[in-house]
């Protein structure tokens, strides 16, 4: 069984690709460059871990990416996307520029649309397989000093439930994980401040995710255990979804 995992060279990209190694999947890694970490994955499963080079939004480089993937497997039988950046300065939707909301919605969103694209006939080729959303509790919870991510992740949710009704007749699902507060680089600068607001409740479950939470998750699916879903919503958030009063 053969996953591509995009967003592949860090935090939660490199969790699901830990767990998915555990089930005995080949993990084909991508990223806009590599890091150590995939190095050191590579060493720790020798013939089973493979980078691809992928800046995804650029189409071209997608197109170069499916090639590749097509020539040197075959096929695949699950497609994750998890590749996603964070604004570069939060600021105030007032203050947004173009520039700032392109930034975002290239990658994030709309790049996460065209690898779905391009990757749904080798799906389709192959008798039907599985793809993950990876979007964000942010795609429901306003936060104004970082609207384009909000607004970037909402996309992601329709995104998989438009993927889901197209796809059905070909024997694919489309799920899509909402982590919530999870402790990878994307969250390091305001760590302090999300722990305060676990240890005051925000969610139920006091701690910060990790990214092998989200392996977890998408480990099941790969395995199966959701094939009569399709266009569902799995919320890995600590709880944070349940509204207590």
């Amino acid at each position: 069984m053969t996953a591509v995992i995009t967003g592949g060279s860090r935090g939660i990209g490199l969790g699901i690709a830990r767990e998915l190694l555990k089930i005995g999947y080949t993990v084909i890694l991508t990223a806009r460059k590599r890091s150590d970490e995939i190095d050191s994955l590579q060493l720790q499963y020798p013939l089973k871990v493979f980078f691809e080079v992928c800046d995804i939004s650029v189409m071209q480089c997608i197109e170069n990416l499916v090639d590749s993937v097509k020539d040197k497997f075959g096929k695949i039988d699950l497609l994750v996307n998890n590749a996603g950046v964070a604004p570069k300065v939060r600021k105030d939707i007032l203050e947004i520029t173009p520039e700032d909301f392109d930034y975002l919605a290239d990658i994030n969103l709309k790049g996460t649309f065209f690898v779905t694209q391009k990757f749904a006939p080798l799906l389709i080729e192959n008798g039907g397989g599985r793809i993950v959303n990876i979007s964000s509790m942010s795609a429901y919870t306003a936060s104004v000093n970082r609207g384009e991510y909000c607004i970037s992740k909402a996309g992601i949710s329709m995104m998989t439930k438009l993927y889901a009704a197209r796809l059905a007749e070909y024997g694919i699902s489309v799920l899509e994980i909402r982590p919530g507060i999870i402790e990878t680089d994307m969250t390091s600068k305001v760590k302090e401040k999300y722990e305060k607001l676990i240890a005051d409740g925000i969610t139920p479950i006091k701690r910060m995710g990790q990214p092998d939470d989200i392996g977890k998750c998408v480990a099941s699916i790969a395995q199966g255990n959701f094939d009569f879903c399709t266009g569902t919503v799995i919320d890995c958030d600590g709880g944070f979804n349940v509204r207590c009063l």
